[in-house]
């Protein structure tokens, strides 16, 4: 089996946030959703499970945070343009999304950001390979 991520972030309202991420353009696998969860897929071996607090508490010995007020995690996604960064991101703001951080432009490196509905943090980043200097 080759390596895969799936990050694991508690929601309030399941159908909600996965109507909020199908606007931003994800899918998700029916083999693994149900009432209490769902996969989500970004990319070839990256997946994010949405669980209701209750589920996603039921794996956690600490309380679960709440993310409108602690920030738990911030989650990067790498997008192959300036202009899908833009796309992405205004749209999750159509969506309902509230701001994160402002906008970042280091010219190789561009990054906007927002929370999604649960308050969770999302950058959505672009960098031009060819100006990115190893270990530099």
């Amino acid at each position: 089996m080759s390596t895969k991520l799936f990050l694991n972030l508690p929601v309030k309202d399941l159908s909600r946030s996965v109507g909020f991420f199908e606007r931003l353009g994800f899918s998700f696998d029916p083999n693994f959703t149900d009432e209490s969860a769902t996969c989500m897929i970004v990319g070839d071996g990256i997946f994010v499970m949405l669980l209701t607090e209750p589920f996603f508490a039921t794996f956690a010995r600490k309380s679960v945070a709440d993310a409108n007020s602690t920030t738990e995690v911030i989650t990067c996604l790498g997008l192959e343009s300036r202009q899908r960064v833009d796309e992405l991101v205004d749209e999750a703001f159509a969506a309902g999304a509230g701001t994160a951080n402002e906008a970042m432009d280091e010219g190789f490196m561009y990054l906007r950001s927002f929370q999604d509905l649960d308050g969770h943090v999302w950058e959505v980043a672009w960098m031009d390979p060819e100006q990115v200097v190893p270990g530099g």
